[in-house]
């Protein structure tokens, strides 16, 4: 592949809902360019952007793939993203190395809750847009239905710059309506007579839109003037690049109608690397200039290492050089360089200003690490979705155990929008993520990439115990056995502490009833004891030991007698206090559309929450509540299926409470049937 300037690149990152037909797109654009030498599909396995085992058998993008595209003279680096949401990581970080975005929306199911998504995040990304509308040969396919569905659901400004000749099984061609002429089985001809009336009308609210980019053409156009079709071409341009007009188009991948079109919107239309730097990246654009590169996506290849895929903003990154990862201080060696297309690795020498490209093997550099020369400060990093979907990570085997410590970590490395850590309570490893998809997928790549297994389960609730009445306890722990017997007797007092007191330990023992010497074995006694409450064997909080008496036998007393004797006299204090379960409340602050605020309110009623208060934020409303974390577990599935995926949410500890006496009984019963078993 040969080197191109920057004014003849294009970065595209192809965006939409789940099923919409993004791959197939990027699967037909690749064999028009001639980098496939067929057209694969996504059904079969056989695309080139999906090509990991799992995509394979799933029927599903679920990582960012590059394309890398040579046609009319232009290069053409398509970011092909995943649709599910659960991977809504992978289009964050293709946005954020894009120039330009590609809404697709399926002709058939029009605007979904996917389609919105990815428009806010590419709207917020300060990129401009092409809408195409795909799958225009199916069954039901329509237009103008998806078209007045994009306008009024995404922006009134998206307009056509082509209209269908035919649809379904009928597609033939199309107008192009900034021309006005027809495009018929690849022959250009006068627009047909029954298409005519309809080209006219979108044409008309075509140059209505773009006009407003140039005062000069808004002024001829208001005057009457006839617009050239240079004038109107350069409008769209202009209209598009400043985020006045979404240009709107449309293909049939299996029959490659609307390929060409599309491409040479991608290449005339929508901005360059030089037109359109990142959004926040304030560094020198000339070539000559100190070399920056953003790192934007990490790979784990049990065989190459790790990859690291980068977009270059300043400068050359050369094969077989050194650059300073600006982020952690510390000198790369970069080795040979590559051109990813698919799961191809082409190698090149070096990769130019505005370019992406990938390199194996860099020592400490992470995705959203920036590399380059010493004086450029860090480019902004990706803002990845919060990971609200948490499960407990459990090896199948003793040697997964000894692998997994391994693998968590670049699994991590490979999509930072995953969490991993150890509850401290519960002794569990936890993988936070963005759904219970996006867990599996984690799972599946443990196993067969690096062969080790292992099983989800939802985390343990972190319950604790506590008492309710001061209590006062005492323990004799005296055992003769011929020789030297056993000899410590301790006497304590309990009491409650408040919400979040945590525990407290105190002695006050006078006039030597227990000698200074085993105070220490005392106290190890109550620590140990402390971590088992006697109703389900949870820790205990919000308690005070008070070591307030004892005695002790010249012979028989030892460290270990002590430490029975504290044990056992705080087990008999804590049946003593009325003891009590608690249960972790969590804040947690929902962010949902105004329609549909009831629903979310009756269901936090079920699930045992109280809504704190409500406040509006333009079309949605936050909730705040406190819900205990045992109703929580699966909420971010609960919630994506209560909104269609249109709510968002986030939660965070907030103090422990006495869990209600029914459910109690229910714990606390469970807890004693898995010791039993």
């Amino acid at each position: 592949m040969e080197l191109y300037s920057p004014e003849k690149i294009r970065n595209v990152a192809l965006v939409g809902h789940y099923g919409c037909g993004k791959t197939t797109l990027a699967e037909m654009m690749a064999f028009k360019a001639g980098a496939s030498k067929r057209l694969g599909s996504v059904d079969e396995g056989t695309s080139v952007s999906d090509y990991d085992q799992s995509e394979v058998e799933r029927h599903m993008s679920l990582n960012l793939a590059l394309l890398p595209l040579e046609c009319k003279g232009y290069k053409i680096n398509v970011l092909d993203t995943p649709g599910y949401m659960d991977f809504a990581g992978e289009v964050k970080a293709a946005l954020r190395v894009a120039d330009s975005a590609l809404v697709v929306v399926c002709a058939t199911n029009s605007v979904e809750v996917g389609t919105e998504q990815v428009w806010t995040y590419a709207r917020e990304s300060g990129l401009p847009v092409v809408v195409v509308i795909s799958k225009m040969d199916r069954e039901n396919a329509d237009f103008s239905k998806t078209l007045s569905d994009v306008q009024s659901r995404l922006s009134n400004r998206c307009v056509a710059t082509q209209l269908p000749i035919g649809s379904q099984s009928d597609l033939r061609g199309h107008v192009d309506l900034i021309t006005m002429r027809a495009h018929i089985q690849g022959v250009e001809q006068d627009v047909p007579g029954d298409v005519e009336e309809q080209a006219l009308v979108l044409r008309e609210n075509l140059i209505e839109v773009v006009v407003e980019a140039d005062d000069d053409l808004m002024a001829k156009y208001l005057e009457g003037v006839e617009l050239s079709t240079a004038e109107i071409a350069d409008a769209i341009q202009r209209a598009t690049s400043q985020g006045i007009a979404m240009p709107v188009v449309f293909t049939s991948s299996p029959k490659t109608i609307g390929a060409d079109a599309l491409m040479d919107t991608v290449c005339n239309v929508l901005p360059s690397p030089v037109e359109q730097q990142a959004a926040g990246a304030q560094i020198e654009a000339a070539p000559s200039g100190l070399v920056a590169a953003f790192v934007f996506k990490t790979t784990a290849d049990p065989f190459t290492g790790k990859i690291s895929y980068f977009r270059v903003y300043s400068g050359e990154v050369v094969s077989n050089s050194q650059l300073t990862n600006i982020n952690k201080g510390v000198t790369e060696r970069i080795g040979q360089l590559f051109i990813p297309l698919g799961k191809q690795q082409n190698t090149v020498g070096k990769v130019v200003e505005g370019d992406i490209g990938a390199v194996a093997k860099l020592s400490v550099t992470a995705t959203g690490d920036t590399l380059g020369a010493k004086e450029q400060p860090a480019l902004p990093g990706i803002a990845f979705p919060k990971a609200t979907f948490s499960m407990a990570v459990h090896p199948e085997s003793k040697g997964d155990l000894d692998k997994m410590s391994t693998v968590l970590p670049r699994m991590i490395e490979e999509d930072p929008s995953l969490i991993l850590k150890r509850d401290p309570d519960t002794g569990e490893t936890l993988l936070s993520g963005v759904g219970d998809t996006h867990l599996e997928v984690v799972k599946d790549k443990m196993s067969r990439k690096f062969g080790v297994k292992v099983a989800l389960s939802p985390p343990a609730v972190p319950y604790k115990e506590t008492i309710t009445v001061p209590t006062r306890a005492e323990y004799k722990h005296k055992k003769q056995t011929g020789g030297h017997g056993q000899y410590g007797h301790v006497v304590m007092q309990l009491e409650p502490l408040p919400k979040g007191g945590g525990f407290e330990y105190e002695t006050k023992i006078v006039g030597g009833a227990i000698p200074t010497n085993f105070l220490p074995s005392v106290e190890k006694g109550v620590n140990e004891g402390r971590h088992e409450g006697v109703l389900a064997g949870f820790p205990l909080v919000d308690l005070k030991v008070i070591i307030v008496d004892g005695s002790f036998h010249a012979v028989d007393s030892s460290d270990i007698a002590f430490k029975i004797a504290a044990a056992q006299a705080l087990r008999k204090g804590l049946q003593q206090g009325q003891p009590v379960l608690l249960e972790p409340i969590m804040n947690i602050t929902i962010r949902v559309p105004e329609g549909m605020t009831g629903d979310v309110i009756s269901d936090l009623n079920t699930k045992r929450g109280r809504v704190q208060g409500m406040n509006p934020e333009g079309s949605y409303n936050l909730i705040s509540a406190q819900v205990p974390y045992s109703e929580l577990l699966r909420y971010s599935i609960d919630l994506r299926s209560m909104l269609q995926g249109r709510g968002e949410f986030e939660m965070q500890f907030s103090h422990y409470e006495e869990v209600p006496a029914h459910q109690s009984q229910k714990i606390i019963a469970r807890q004693q049937a898995q010791k039993s078993d």
